[in-house]
């Protein structure tokens, strides 16, 4: 065997060691780079087959849906496109993890949230944050909370068509990217304005919907839960259909 062969095969080794490292990592492709500006992504070999290709291997940077959130947050600004900017305190973006499989959608801040800038904290958002955690043995922080609006209704009202219509486009912009695998809607206000009907919750809640393309589970907003404690178990069963179907895709 001369040098250039033992050279060659060298090259191959360490090839198809870098893929195994990638495999362990869960990664599933790497970046070819050619002697030109274009790249274009190749499959990794499985152990069954052959490294038949020695090119340079390009890390590719992984990218958060996070950067598609902050550009949302910077389009909406200090938004003054519906009537709610008069009143509120603080604008209630959405908070959680930008890349999160499962995102709660409720209707608008209540007084604690305009307070303090952020969705669900007070005691329905107690709730929720008891059902996410103790009830589905997630983190807050491992999912997504937002709303249909963004700023506090007067009086907790419910946001009225000329709220919602100027606050929506942003909202469907905060799903588009996170993109998660299962939507929960809370409550009558963000269950129609997420599906386009006039049908009730009551009838809707524990029946799967779709929202462009992505299961979506109505159910009872915390804060209706609040006054009437004896519908929690409807919305537990709703809950396990939720933890089910995200158990499917893992």
């Amino acid at each position: 065997m001369d040098d250039i062969q033992r050279e060659f095969l060298d090259i191959v080794s360490q090839v198809k060691a870098h893929l195994e490292y990638r495999r362990a990592l869960g990664m599933s492709f790497v970046e070819m780079a050619s002697s030109g500006d274009s790249r274009s992504a190749a499959p990794v070999a499985s152990k069954a087959d052959p490294v038949k290709t020695v090119s340079s291997l390009v890390e590719k940077p992984f990218v958060s849906q996070s950067s598609g959130l902050a550009a949302v947050r910077e389009e909406l600004g200090d938004c003054t496109r519906c009537k709610l900017h008069k009143g509120r305190k603080n604008l209630v973006f959405g908070e959680g993890d930008p890349n999160a499989a499962l995102v709660f959608v409720g209707e608008g801040p209540g007084q604690e949230e305009d307070l303090q800038g952020r969705p669900f904290v007070g005691a329905a958002g107690q709730l929720l944050t008891d059902i996410i955690v103790k009830g589905m043995q997630l983190k807050r922080e491992d999912v997504y909370i937002c709303n249909i609006v963004k700023c506090r209704p007067p009086g907790n009202r419910n946001p009225e068509p000329d709220e919602i219509e100027a606050c929506e486009p942003f909202l469907i912009k905060q799903l588009q990217a996170i993109n998660p695998q299962v939507i929960i809607g809370l409550g009558n206000v963000a269950v129609k304005t997420l599906l386009k009907t006039k049908e009730g919750i009551t009838s809707l809640r524990g029946n799967w919907k779709t929202y462009q393309g992505i299961p979506l589970m109505p159910t009872f907003h915390p804060a209706y839960l609040l006054r009437t404690p004896s519908d929690k178990r409807l919305v537990w069963d709703d809950i396990k259909k939720v933890m089910a179907e995200m158990g499917k895709n893992k």
